[in-house]
């Protein structure tokens, strides 16, 4: 990459784009766009805003907001005026807010809505000293110590600031930090990663090097930004020119991608599975002849596009047929994404290989990744040119792995973090010798593909002592219709049980169908009848499982797990310790002899 820093490359872009659609978000039911010039107005406006607010070069600015176009314009003009962007996950409650408010020592604040707002005044009403900027015009605030986003970017005249942003920009280099990211660890307080220019260069180099995006391109944002995947896809994305579509509810992800139609969008394996857990169903309650056609089309569609992705010839009764069956059945499953794709990415979690399959099938190559926070985050991908279901694919340009004696994935490269912030021991205790240790158990296959086994602190080893990796079997249930979240337990146990989240909205339907009488949740979960079906499901999940990996015992939840309970984290991984150490009586019954 030949810029020095990423305010130098968006402020290029903006000019090179500059009558070209940047992004799209919506107001009340309105989608709204701003032009790269407009975009680049909003940014040099707060960056001299920021530096009105007496905001130095270097100080800690932080973003507490869901997915919005001013997230963008705030990163951007934190990166302009030298200051250090800190992203923080808008699901987050105030006490972990204030954690990363104190360690990283912010000195202003973005929020959203007004829960944020009310989290960001407590913690200021503690003796925390916070600027408070917010987003949405229509929350009360209190003047003395918060303004509105819309009144806060009003300057006079930006001329009076152009030389001191000059100066700043011009004493930025890539191995300065761009942006502190606060993981959302599983366990203990989250960590901060210092991310730079450099590091998120490497990246933009990794996605070019095997795909191609342009200027034509139109991506989703759905993902928080406050996450590194999301956030390296969007700088991305403005480098290429393309259109970024900003939306603030990821509930309504499907609608949105069938409304505005991308091209190109990264996301998390929920997504991907939900809408294979949707078809898949609708094909249980089909005729006889749509179920004989849906897994005709299957099969054609993934014989043809095999062989489409792998450039080789497709004869011409393969091409007649695949004609046929994606006008009367793929193309409409492609219609609930919002029809062709360049490419799907996936990451932050394990895709099952069977829904990989699945898309590819439809003609949707859906790219399976996998990295940290700390490794910016790609280590590796499957890319157009080389995929291989059911592995995270083959390392990214410029990056070497190795795997240690306990099958721990070690990373090196440019793509490694600085270290962590305000935590030199955490930063010695991660990189030894320029080599980052994941924590994940991992393994390469012969044609130097990756796969990725679980976390060495999650696996399971039974008092049999058999060594059980939980993820699978998460991931090859999990992937079921009606299961909304699960979690395999069996550490130092004797056999691996479950809990299990309904995906209550199909449960209730399906009670309905069969006439089941229920007055509450509990009675539903509780009744022989569901009991008897989820068993049915899991074991028909179970088939590639080993004996002992399978569910012997399973107990139904009537609420999901929450951020706010302590038992997920802000990208949906679950927090193991505090899950089994919350339902320690339930599970404890399921290994108690009757």
């Amino acid at each position: 990459m030949k810029y020095d820093h990423i305010g130098q490359m968006i402020t290029e872009k903006i000019a090179e784009y500059s009558n070209n659609t940047a992004l799209r978000f919506k107001d009340k039911d309105a989608w709204k766009t701003l032009t790269y010039a407009e975009f680049g107005d909003k940014i040099n406006r707060l960056a001299c805003a920021l530096i009105k607010a007496n905001v130095q070069r270097g100080d800690k600015v932080a973003i507490y907001s869901h997915n919005r176009y001013e997230w963008a314009v705030s990163d951007f003009a934190c990166i302009l005026a030298g200051a250090v962007s800190v992203p923080i996950y808008a699901t987050n409650t105030k006490e972990q807010a204030q954690y990363i408010v104190k360690d990283a020592g912010i000195k202003l604040m973005f929020v959203g809505d007004s829960t944020q707002y009310e989290n960001v005044a407590a913690i200021q009403s503690e003796g925390v000293s916070i600027q408070i900027i917010s987003y949405d015009s229509s929350i009360k605030i209190d003047p003395v110590i918060a303004s509105h986003f819309d009144e806060f970017i009003q300057i006079d005249s930006t001329d009076t600031y152009t030389a001191e942003l000059k100066t700043r920009q011009g004493e930025i280099n890539r191995d300065d930090m761009t942006t502190i990211i606060y993981t959302s660890g599983t366990t203990g307080n989250p960590k901060g990663v210092m991310l730079s220019h450099g590091n998120l260069f490497h990246q933009f180099a990794a996605v070019d090097a095997n795909f191609t995006v342009s200027n034509k391109d139109t991506s989703l944002c759905f993902l928080p930004l406050s996450h590194v995947y999301e956030r390296m896809w969007s700088y991305y994305v403005y480098l290429k020119g393309a259109v970024h579509t900003y939306l603030a509810d990821p509930k309504l992800v499907i609608e949105t991608m069938q409304e505005i139609k991308p091209t190109a969008m990264v996301s998390v394996p929920r997504l991907y599975e939900k809408i294979y857990a949707a078809v898949m169903n609708s094909q249980e309650n089909a005729s006889k002849i749509k179920k004989m056609l849906f897994s005709k089309a299957i099969k054609v569609g993934a014989e043809y596009n095999t062989l489409f992705y792998n450039k080789q010839s497709i004869g011409p009764g393969l091409k007649f047929k695949y004609k046929i069956f994606d006008r009367i059945v793929l193309s409409k499953i492609r219609a609930v994404v919002g029809g062709e794709k360049n490419f799907f990415s996936a990451g932050g979690a394990p895709l099952e290989k069977t829904i990989e399959e699945f898309f590819l099938a439809c003609g949707l190559l859906v790219c399976q990744g996998y990295g940290l926070t700390e490794t910016s985050p790609m280590v590796s991908y499957n890319t157009p040119g080389a995929f291989k279901f059911g592995t995270v694919g083959k390392l990214v340009p410029d990056c070497e792995v190795r795997i240690a004696d306990n099958g721990e994935i070690q990373v090196k490269g440019p793509q490694v973090m600085l270290g962590y912030y305000n935590n030199p021991e955490a930063t010695a205790e991660s990189i030894v010798d320029g080599w980052f240790k994941t924590g994940d158990v991992g393994e390469f296959d012969s044609d130097g593909y990756l796969k990725i086994t679980d976390r060495i602190k999650d696996l399971i080893i039974t008092s049999g002592g058999k060594n059980i990796a939980p993820l699978n079997i998460e991931t090859l249930v999990g992937k079921d219709f009606y299961i909304e979240q699960i979690i395999a337990i069996g550490d130092k146990r004797k056999f691996i049980s479950a809990l299990i989240v309904p995906a209550f909205e199909g449960l209730e339907e399906w009670a309905r169908k069969k006439k089941i009488q229920y007055s509450s949740t509990k009675e539903l979960i509780d009744h022989p009848k569901v009991t008897d079906f989820f068993r049915k499901r899991i074991d028909l999940h179970s088939k590639l499982l080993a004996q002992y990996e399978t569910i012997k015992k399973f107990k139904l939840l009537r609420k999901p797990f929450t951020m706010e309970a302590g038992e997920i984290t802000p990208t949906l991984k679950l927090k193991r310790k505090q899950i089994n150490e919350k339902f320690k009586a339930l599970i404890d019954s399921m290994y108690h002899r009757h």
